[in-house]
């Protein structure tokens, strides 16, 4: 069994396949360790990929335990997709609390682990000794001064950059692009034990509808420091001194939102933008479909996912040159990848060119298209199932 290693044609055996050979060798049980799951009140991209996976692999006939922190308003037991969620623990509680529930068996028997390290290692390799598989969705090197105050995030800092690559240099990693991949290889991962498996995109997220009659852009996101959303509307507000009919969307909420508020009400710019919130995914659809661009100036992703759901609904987008978003944007095709300060001057561009944006729209559709939820939870597990089926 062997995967494609063209990230435009990522396909490996069908899930079901290979968790059919794997309960043949005994292994049924995968817990599923990470710090929020999806009904978490800040869940985003990192979520969601994990939701599409384990749930695939619930139905191929694993059985998936899903162990994460408590969420406010959310039961600290439920079952969601099939597989059993457990919440306990704050949000840094849940890390040693977690590890003593599995090392005792507190949450019952398991056959497999997965590790999904948003930010902090759960350092499985140092107490599982059942086959483990690490998600790793993208190194966070500059991220650690935005998201942790100066010695906080000197220790994410030195973990991630110096006690990692010793403690997880023999365990199967995956992540969602190969900007990601290499990272890692510089950090010291070796080259066999790092796996890239892009993430899919929904067939919810489909042309229809019909553009607005005015320019418009969205950005959709958490809005947190790292999405430079305060940056992004530097960004557009000469955009719409040259484009006076342009209309800018926000979607999504955080901390940052009383900030982008307060700019908003700073530059009388509530006639072109618009803040609201998280919504559900047939207005986010919507928001898709009607948009003239998507745009992001993240400093960081592992993927940029609501690229390539806009992308599925015929929408390019503009965007920051980094790792996460090189994979999800196909530069000069599916959108544009530019430098931060660049961004606005090239969303007036793609504004005003409507043959461009046309058919840069028509490369996303089919972009979007090629990408599946069931290819990446295959992508997923499949180093798993070879630790299992085929040994070390």
């Amino acid at each position: 069994m062997t995967c494609s290693d063209d990230p435009s044609r990522q396909t490996c055996p069908p899930v079901a396949d290979l968790a059919r050979s794997m309960i043949d060798h005994g292994v049924r049980r995968i817990h599923v360790l990470a710090w929020r799951d999806l009904a978490d009140p800040d869940s985003g991209g990192s979520e969601i990929h994990a939701d599409h996976f384990m749930r695939r692999w619930q139905e191929a006939g694993l059985e998936v335990l899903h162990r994460t922190s408590f969420a406010r308003g959310q039961a600290s037991m439920e079952t969601r997709h099939g597989y059993q969620v457990i919440r306990r623990g704050s949000r840094l509680g849940v890390f040693p609390r977690t590890i003593a529930s599995e090392v005792t068996h507190r949450m019952g028997p398991y056959d497999a682990l997965v590790e999904i390290w948003n930010g902090m290692p759960w350092l499985s390799p140092l107490w599982c000794r059942r086959p483990h598989l690490v998600v790793l969705h993208h190194v966070h090197d500059k991220m650690w001064d935005q998201i942790l105050p100066g010695p906080a995030a000197w220790m994410g800092r030195t973990i991630e950059t110096s006690w990692a690559p010793r403690i997880y240099r023999h365990t199967e990693t995956v992540t969602l692009c190969e900007d990601s991949r290499r990272d890692l290889l510089r950090l010291g991962w070796p080259a066999s034990r790092v796996h890239v498996a892009p993430a899919g995109v929904d067939p919810f997220y489909s042309p229809g509808g019909v553009k607005t009659a005015h320019p418009s852009i969205v950005a959709v996101g958490r809005l947190a420091p790292v999405k430079r959303t305060i940056q992004l509307l530097e960004q557009l507000e000469p955009v719409h001194r040259e484009i006076p009919t342009m209309r800018f969307t926000i979607v999504g909420d955080g901390p940052l939102r009383p900030i982008l508020e307060s700019w908003i009400e700073e530059r009388r710019a509530h006639d072109w933008v618009r803040m609201c919130g998280r919504v559900d995914d047939a207005a986010l659809r919507n928001l898709y479909r009607e948009s003239w661009l998507i745009t992001s100036a993240s400093l960081a992703e592992g993927w940029g996912l609501t690229l390539t759901e806009a992308a599925g609904c015929g929408t390019p987008a503009v965007a920051t040159d980094i790792g996460g978003h090189r994979s999800a944007v196909r530069d000069g095709l599916t959108g544009s990848l530019v430098p931060l300060e660049k961004l606005g001057e090239r969303c007036v561009q793609l504004l005003k060119d409507h043959r461009l944006r046309a058919d840069m729209g028509d490369r996303a559709v089919e972009w979007a298209q090629s990408l599946s939820w069931e290819n990446l939870a295959a992508r997923v597990l499949k180093p798993l199932h070879d630790e299992i089926v085929l040994g070390p």
